[in-house]
C-alpha cells in the first residue's frame, strides 16, 4: 500500500485514537501528524514485512504517552513556582501584619535602628557603615581598613544576620533602610 493511500485511509482514525488521551483537538492533530510525518520518512522500512497499522497506533500511544508525562512534569513544576510564590506572600503579609507602626516619633525609629546597629561588632559595624550608609564599594573598604574583600564579605554576611535578627519585628523597615 503506498503512502498517499494509508494516510487517507488512516489520519481521521489516528487522530481520532489520539485524541482520546490527549482530549485537545490541537494536540492530537500534532501528535498524528508528527508520527505520520515520522512514518513517511521511514517508509522504505516497511516494505510489507511490518504491519504499518500497527507501528502506526503503537507509536500514537507512545507519542501520546511523551505528551502527557510532558504535561505532568510542566504541571508539577508550576505547582511548586506557586507553593513557593504563595510561601513569600504568606511572609510578606505575616510581616506587615506584625509590622509595628506604633513609633512616637521618627526619632523612635531612629532609636531602633541605631541599636541594632550598636548590637553588632565594632569591626562589623563600621564596614558596614561604609558599606550601606557611605556607599562604599567591598574594594574600596578592603583597601581602607587593610582587610581581605573576603573578610569584608564575612563581615556583611554576619552584620546582615544580626540585623535581621535585631529587626525582625521591622522587616519591612530593614528592606527599604538596607536594600
Amino acid at each position: 500500500m503506498d503512502f498517499e493511500h494509508f494516510y487517507i485511509n488512516w489520519y481521521s482514525r489516528a487522530k481520532c485514537f489520539a485524541r482520546e488521551y490527549v482530549l485537545s483537538e490541537e494536540d492530537a492533530e500534532n501528535i498524528t501528524q508528527d508520527v505520520f510525518l515520522d512514518l513517511y520518512q521511514k517508509q522504505t522500512l516497511f516494505n510489507g514485512q511490518i504491519n504499518q497499522v500497527a507501528y502506526l497506533f503503537t507509536s500514537i500511544k507512545n507519542k501520546c504517552i511523551d505528551y502527557l508525562r510532558h504535561k505532568l512534569l510542566e504541571q508539577e513544576v508550576a505547582q511548586k513556582m506557586q507553593e513557593e510564590f504563595d510561601l513569600s506572600l504568606r511572609i510578606k503579609f505575616d510581616s506587615l501584619e506584625s509590622f509595628d507602626t506604633n513609633w512616637t516619633s521618627e526619632q523612635k525609629l531612629e532609636e531602633v535602628i541605631q541599636n541594632a546597629l550598636n548590637s553588632l561588632p565594632e569591626r562589623c559595624r563600621e564596614i558596614f557603615i561604609k558599606s550601606k550608609l557611605e556607599g562604599k564599594k567591598q574594594k574600596e573598604i578592603a583597601e581602607e581598613l587593610c582587610i581581605s574583600v573576603k573578610t569584608v564579605e564575612n563581615q556583611m554576611t554576619i552584620a546582615y544576620k544580626r540585623l535581621k535578627e535585631e529587626l525582625k519585628d521591622y522587616l519591612p523597615l530593614l528592606l527599604f533602610f538596607f536594600s
